[in-house]
């Protein structure tokens, strides 16, 4: 960090279905600027196979691009730069070993968003860099999928992610770039049969003005700019006639646009057409303009807000507050989620004192987020807790988080092999361990006292030693532990040892 008011630079790294973007800006006094951009055509969303699965050919187009990306960063910290994948990684058989592989390369973490998520990051993107307070439907069509957003000024009111991309369209409907009027009704249908279910959420008199973010809205309003036919703003009438264009070119090898074309856009420019004259029609959209602002810049929008709650005693972002809601729409007793988090941290504090701000972060959302699954049944709560946890839409979160954050409330009772392959992580493994001894002391709902326990690390063992005179008085707690010690034999990652615990 810089100084106290800017962090200095952040990445954000967008890969997305057709191309791979690494975005390097910063916010000083309010504004944006960018300090280098980078883009690869890398296609990850034409490299799933018939069984849903990333062929090796694309895996290594994907690693390639990120390996360049790496020498970029080189020199940042952490803290400041954000992955994010999008709907190929979402749909990918295999996305976990692909992100084993992808980490490492990159050497940064890499998240998959949900749809939604996805969706928020664009319109953040759009309403920093293009202020406005018109009330104003924003509209990203990304290889795989298309985002919906309504908003005015910088907040989202409504998002909606489509799994329905120009990438997979074109591929679909124009093998091999073969161009027919046919394929043209067709692509049609399949899109506006996927956006159907959104025609009144997004009517028009919903939003006053329509704008396009990203690389397909980009590319078609640039064509039509330098054809002369509209000023580069996108209507029904300019759709249709560069979709007559294509027709009569047959090909998209044989399209004459006076080089207004990008080599590596014309495979995908049909399915992209087809969306945008769906959207067009359905939606009522009469002008749709290029926005400034994208997924990427969201990003950075993003973690630059991370930072100054980072830097505020107290402060809450964003993932705070869905936490919260999270809370309050479950019915989750505030009181002894908190019990649970004080004494976690506690321990996690004497066990993993250098652990970084997300673990201990995540630790405390799994610890207020833990008795969430009883809204659904008090029998096998955990189990309800960690599918809620993994699969709500949950704002500010990236889906890979709420997995990690999934099973450690899958992890809070019960045999721990449900959850042995995520011990392997030694950070997930003493998260665990905390959170479930804090829970065991907080079982009586009552409160405790912090110093009755410290808990140490010895290698791979942990040692909890108990105050004098404290277990005798709590047999019920000492057998919990007992038993706690014998879960952890069974599994083998770590070890917990007892010291002025008695026998049950």
């Amino acid at each position: 960090m810089t100084n106290s008011e800017d962090p200095g630079l952040l990445a954000a790294v967008d890969m997305g279905s057709n191309s791979f973007r690494l975005e390097i800006g910063r916010l000083a006094g309010g504004r944006y600027r960018r300090h280098a951009y980078f883009k690869e055509t890398v296609r990850l969303g034409a490299g799933l196979d018939e069984q849903g699965r990333l062929t090796e050919e694309a895996v290594e187009r994907g690693l390639a691009c990120l390996a360049r990306f790496a020498q970029e960063l080189r020199g940042f910290d952490p803290a400041h730069v954000r992955a994010v994948a999008t709907q190929t990684m979402r749909e990918a058989a295999n996305r976990d070993e692909f992100l084993r592989r992808a980490q490492p390369v990159l050497g940064f973490p890499i998240e998959v968003i949900s749809g939604r998520e996805e969706a928020r990051l664009i319109y953040t993107g759009v309403s920093h860099l293009q202020p406005s307070e018109d009330s104003r439907l924003v509209v990203d069509i990304g290889g795989r999928s298309t985002e919906l957003i309504l908003g005015q000024g910088a907040v989202p009111t409504s998002a909606e992610s489509f799994p329905v991309g120009s990438v997979g369209l074109s591929l679909r409907f124009f093998p091999e770039g073969r161009l027919t009027a046919s394929a043209f009704r067709a692509a049609q249908v399949a899109a506006g049969a996927e956006f159907e279910e959104a025609l009144q959420a997004f009517a028009p008199q919903r939003w006053s003005v329509a704008l396009g973010s990203s690389g397909t809205v980009g590319a078609v309003s640039q064509i039509l700019e330098r054809l002369g036919w509209t000023d580069g703003r996108i209507t029904p009438r300019s759709l249709s006639a560069l979709m007559h264009a294509c027709i009569e070119a047959g090909h998209v090898d044989a399209l004459d646009l006076s080089a207004a074309l990008r080599e590596d856009r014309r495979p995908v420019l049909p399915g992209g057409l087809a969306i945008l004259y769906t959207l067009a029609t359905h939606f009522g959209i009469e002008e749709l303009y290029p926005a400034k602002g994208a997924l990427r810049q969201g990003v950075i929008v993003d973690l630059h807000q991370r930072w100054q709650v980072a830097m505020e005693q107290g402060g809450l972002d964003l993932r705070d507050r869905t936490v919260a809601a999270l809370q309050q729409r479950f019915g989750v007793e505030a009181a002894q989620a908190e019990r649970v988090h004080a004494l976690a941290e506690h321990l996690f504090e004497q066990v993993q004192p250098d652990a970084d701000a997300q673990a201990r972060r995540e630790l405390a959302w799994a610890c207020e987020l833990h008795e969430v699954g009883m809204a659904v049944s008090h029998h096998d709560y955990h189990r309800h807790g960690a599918y809620l946890v993994s699969n709500l839409d949950a704002p500010g979160f990236s889906q890979s988080q709420q997995r990690r954050l999934g099973q450690l409330v899958l992890a809070q009772r019960g045999g721990l092999r449900k959850v042995e392959e995520w011990l392997g992580d030694e950070r997930f493994a003493w998260r665990a361990l905390c959170l479930r001894l804090a829970i065991i002391k907080c079982h009586s709902r009552q409160e405790v006292d912090l110093q009755a326990w410290s808990l140490s690390r010895q290698g791979s063992r942990a040692l909890l030693v108990a105050a004098p005179g404290w277990s005798e008085s709590r047999p019920r707690t000492s057998y919990l532990l007992h038993e706690e010690a014998k879960a952890w034999t069974r599994v083998g990652s770590l070890g917990l040892e007892l010291s002025g615990v008695a026998e049950p």
